[in-house]
């Protein structure tokens, strides 16, 4: 049985997630208070985190930081803008404002879920290659994101595999052909830029508009792209 934690102080609130959640087959844990809540994440890891932010004691945004690993959705009061991005860019993996619906709260628990489900099962493999939802399996040369197979050219996926295999680095154009020049000899500085176009246009497709997962610096050469957020 998967264990959703609840860390809220408003026990109406609470009391109404914790039977939401038994209904659906997940156990509850519940704290009322970040501190509260701090306690029990070191005693226990729960497979998902319901998270307000205006609790006693310790608040939820420092919560949030000691959580590692761990799926976080925020529920919340809060709407403004910049307090979304600035909390999915600070480790949450989803936003719900309150008051909330449901069923959206429990379809956004099950894509969390599955998403955490997927990284600890493929990317723990010798064989994946992950960056957030992209998934490159290099024993059958097959790419996915968000489930969704992503049909690239041999040279495409030389360029991808690159670029998984260095995240954080930016990889300069003299030697990104290099090192792809073995399975994609064909490939040449004045034809990388398309290949490059064509490749985030693919990712783009499968994965939507903000699925724009290559970073061109300007000068150098290209790097992985930490997601841009979407906020609804």
């Amino acid at each position: 049985m998967q264990t959703i934690l609840v860390i809220d102080d408003d026990v109406y609130i609470g009391d109404m997630l914790e039977e939401m959640l038994t209904k659906e087959g997940y156990g509850v844990r519940r704290a009322y208070s970040g501190s509260e809540a701090l306690l029990l994440l070191a005693a226990f890891r729960p497979d998902l985190v319901l998270l307000d932010l205006m609790l006693p004691g310790v608040n939820g945004e420092a919560v949030l930081d000691a959580v590692s690993g761990i799926p976080v959705i925020v529920v919340s009061a809060r709407t403004g803008v910049e307090d979304k991005v600035n909390l999915l860019l600070g480790g949450a993996w989803d936003y719900v404002t309150k008051p909330f619906n449901g069923k959206e709260l429990l379809a956004r628990i099950t894509v969390q879920l599955r998403r955490a489900s997927l990284s600890q099962t493929q990317c723990g493999a010798e064989d994946m290659l992950c960056f957030g939802s992209l998934v490159m399996n290099t024993r059958n040369r097959q790419v996915f994101i968000k489930e969704q197979s992503v049909k690239l050219t041999r040279t495409e996926y030389a360029i991808l595999k690159l670029l998984l295999q260095n995240p954080e680095q930016v990889i300069p154009k003299s030697v990104m052909l290099d090192r792809i020049s073995e399975e994609s000899p064909d490939c040449v500085e004045s034809s990388l830029k398309v290949h490059i176009s064509h490749l985030r246009k693919k990712l783009k497709e499968a994965g939507g508009e903000d699925a724009d997962y290559i970073e061109s610096v300007w000068g150098i050469g290209f790097k992985m792209k930490m997601q841009d957020v979407t906020i609804s």
